[in-house]
């Protein structure tokens, strides 16, 4: 396809971005808000693509209830979604990391995560949760927060990032 072509068909006035989030860290978390939220605000169009660990990012504290197989129970015990459970992926230190970064963020006036979430559905990012993962997880739409837009497998992702001036992988 031609680029003049690529361009017309992107949202008009502007390129758009494509981030996938797989990790489910929250410092990785608050980059990918960071990136969308700032691309978004420059009149891109942004999706974002949450797949495998990154699902727990946008997942309710008290979800994941519904029928699932005793592996995917032992999983979702292990692995518990809500922005308030994600760790620091480097200097965690038992929470420590995790408390002295919200503090700093403070501080600085930074955006929580949980601010950074409803910013970004303010400007229209796109947030999409993937439906092979949730399947895997035994995870229903239900167990997500309300900004998650809509359900997805790859061949969303991949036929939004086809078209995508910038491409992430988080």
């Amino acid at each position: 396809m031609a680029e003049t072509e690529r361009r017309d068909s992107l949202k008009e006035g502007g390129e758009s971005a494509t981030i996938v989030v797989f990790s489910g860290e929250l410092d990785r978390a608050l980059a990918a808000f960071n990136i969308a939220t700032t691309a978004a605000s420059m009149g891109m169009e942004v999706t974002m693509f949450f797949t495998f660990w990154g699902l727990n990012v946008v997942r309710k504290e008290d979800g994941g209830g519904g029928r699932k197989t005793s592996l995917q129970r032992m999983l979702g015990l292990l692995n518990r979604g809500g922005t308030r459970r994600l760790r620091l992926s480097r200097l965690n230190m038992l929470g420590g990391g995790r408390a002295a970064m919200k503090r700093l963020m403070r501080q600085f006036r930074m955006p929580s995560l949980e601010e950074m979430i409803a910013m970004s559905r303010e400007l229209g990012v796109r947030l999409i949760a993937c439906t092979t993962t949730m399947a895997l997880m035994g995870l229903t739409e239900e167990d997500f927060i309300p900004e998650v837009e809509s359900f997805a497998g790859a061949a969303t992702y991949v036929e939004r990032a086809s078209r995508s001036a910038i491409n992430l992988f988080i």
